[in-house]
């Protein structure tokens, strides 16, 4: 498993518009094979920030989905991004039972 985390910041201004524009994109992702979860969220402190979160089955399975990557629209309103892939080798519930 490959989880992929970390934050971008943009401005607070554009925090909204750029949400907006993801929308696809995680709908997009969440349908993939391979993908446990996606999340682009709003953080709840800090206007600039915005909290990303993945969990895929395999490495094939995100890049087929990662392709080439943003569009040049979305990195340009990037201000910073702080974002790391972790390779998965044990995972441990919990919640004790899947509440979905």
């Amino acid at each position: 498993m490959l989880i992929v985390a970390g934050h971008l910041t943009v401005a607070a201004t554009q925090r909204e518009d750029y949400l907006a524009g993801c929308e696809r994109v995680v709908e997009q992702a969440r349908r993939m094979p391979g993908c446990l979860d996606f999340a682009i969220s709003a953080d709840r402190v800090d206007p600039q920030r915005i909290n990303v979160f993945e969990r895929w089955r395999s490495r094939t399975e995100l890049e087929a989905f990662r392709g080439d990557g943003p569009d040049d629209a979305a990195s340009g309103a990037l201000l910073g991004a702080a974002v790391a892939e972790y390779d998965v080798a044990a995972e441990r519930s919990l919640t004790g039972a899947d509440l979905e």
